[in-house]
């Protein structure tokens, strides 16, 4: 009962703040035009964004992280979850928990591995499960099986094995949401490969398929105030909060960013979980 009164009052809270925020005027260029008196009142979205650094390689692994990531679920009901340094196996595993946490609901669970160079095949989590990025969504309808784009960035630090990947699922066809895990080697790399994400792949996707609002978030391996700094490769008018360090979530000109807080993952992970509410206004477009 306690756990279900906090996420209540967590949520009324974001949607309070949420809704305030929308209601302030946009800072984008097109600010200055009147806004449609028939608008419909924005979509809230509450995401989660969690590096579990759960390989089983890597010096921040514990055995933990998959344990306490379900209790932040479970407690905080997100509506999407971005997924870093995980097995294969953690997406199905985490599906389950946030399946009892929206009940009735269809949840759509994604998958994209990080290549492996030296062997031309996926990297692999101590378990030998593919290691890689996922993505955690529930959709209105099961009637047809969501678009998931994904692919590998084509620009990698070549001094690491592990070769970067990039996720998108059609949510809805209302929302774009998109997770990375840059290069953690190369800061420079992992500059190029952001700006290539945002300036070239994430736009391609929104020619071909249509346009939807966009929403990114992940271990960008990117700093804002440092060299290079994230904010360099954040298109102009996107919106973008950070956990103070290396993860962070963007957003394209029709969604407001509010709410950000941090969970603590209590030494499970090397990453505080980040949580951020998203306003979607389906009324906005960029120009």
């Amino acid at each position: 009962m306690a756990a279900r009164q906090y996420r209540f009052l967590r949520r009324t809270l974001a949607v309070g703040c949420l809704l305030a925020a929308a209601a302030l005027p946009a800072n984008r260029p097109d600010a200055s035009r009147a806004a449609p008196t028939d608008a419909a009142q924005p979509t809230v979205l509450r995401m989660l964004q969690l590096n579990l650094c759960n390989s089983g390689r890597a010096g921040c692994y514990t055995g933990r992280a998959m344990a306490r990531a379900a209790e932040v679920i479970t407690v905080e009901a997100p509506d999407l979850v971005t997924l870093n340094e995980i097995c294969a196996g953690d997406v199905s595993d985490l599906r389950g928990v946030f399946q009892t946490v929206h009940p009735g609901r269809t949840v759509v669970a994604a998958f994209q591995a990080a290549g492996d160079r030296p062997s031309g095949d996926d990297t692999r989590c101590r378990n030998g499960q593919r290691f890689g990025i996922g993505l955690l969504a529930h959709v209105r309808t099961s009637a047809a099986p969501p678009t998931v784009y994904a692919g590998t960035h084509p620009t990698q630090d070549l001094a690491d094995p592990e070769e970067r990947a990039w996720l998108c699922v059609d949510v809805d066809g209302d929302l774009l949401a998109c997770t990375t895990h840059l290069s953690a080697t190369g800061y420079r790399v992992a500059l190029t490969q952001c700006d290539h994400l945002l300036d070239t792949i994430l736009p391609t996707i929104s020619r071909n398929a249509g346009y939807q609002p966009t929403v990114l978030g992940g271990d960008l391996n990117l700093r804002a105030g440092h060299d290079p700094d994230v904010r360099s490769c954040t298109p102009p008018g996107h919106q973008r909060v950070d956990d103070g360090r290396l993860q962070h979530v963007t957003a394209t000109t029709d969604i407001t960013l509010c709410c950000r807080s941090l969970v603590p993952m209590h030494g499970a992970t090397d990453h505080p979980g980040l949580l951020v509410t998203l306003a979607i206004d389906g009324s906005r477009r960029p120009t």
